[in-house]
């Protein structure tokens, strides 16, 4: 009986190890890209602001997934005012999907040679900012308002 459990046991270690040191990062979510543009946006300050700006004059990020991350941005702009959240929770639901919209780019990403990586991560966190600001959210944190992210 104690060889079997250290059996199991050796099995499961081995099978942990080999998801988190050689398995790829497969995100579960698969979201449908809404069709979006900056006319739409009410928000002046947002309809003007240039968003993922670093990320654009990278050539390491491709600008094809750029525009997909901006169209997420553009996207929860919109869901900003159709929704109008009275609190910050309410915000940070609607920041956590637009996160989970990025994060499920992270593989087409790393199929363009590319990746989410700390200029990525400082660019989203000034752009979600700035939204939250831009929507009369002074205060929200910003490590909350990406706090489902992966990258």
């Amino acid at each position: 009986m104690k060889n079997v459990f250290i059996l199991i046991l050796i099995i499961i270690i081995g099978y942990l190890s080999t998801k988190i040191f050689f398995g790829k990062r497969k995100t579960n979510q698969k979201f449908e890209m809404a069709d979006v543009s900056k006319h739409m946006i009410k928000n002046e300050k947002m309809k003007n602001y240039n968003f993922l700006v670093d990320m654009r004059s990278d050539s390491y990020f491709p600008p094809f997934l750029v525009d997909k991350c901006e169209k997420i941005l553009i996207e929860l702009c919109l869901n900003i005012e159709k929704e109008n959240p009275q609190n910050p929770k309410d915000l940070y639901k609607l920041t956590h999907l637009a996160t989970n919209k990025i994060n499920s780019l992270e593989d087409e990403f790393f199929e363009n040679e590319s990746e989410i990586e700390t200029a990525a991560r400082e660019s989203f966190a000034l752009d979600f900012g700035e939204i939250a600001k831009a929507y009369s959210f002074t205060d929200a944190d910003i490590e909350e308002l990406i706090g489902t992210r992966t990258w």
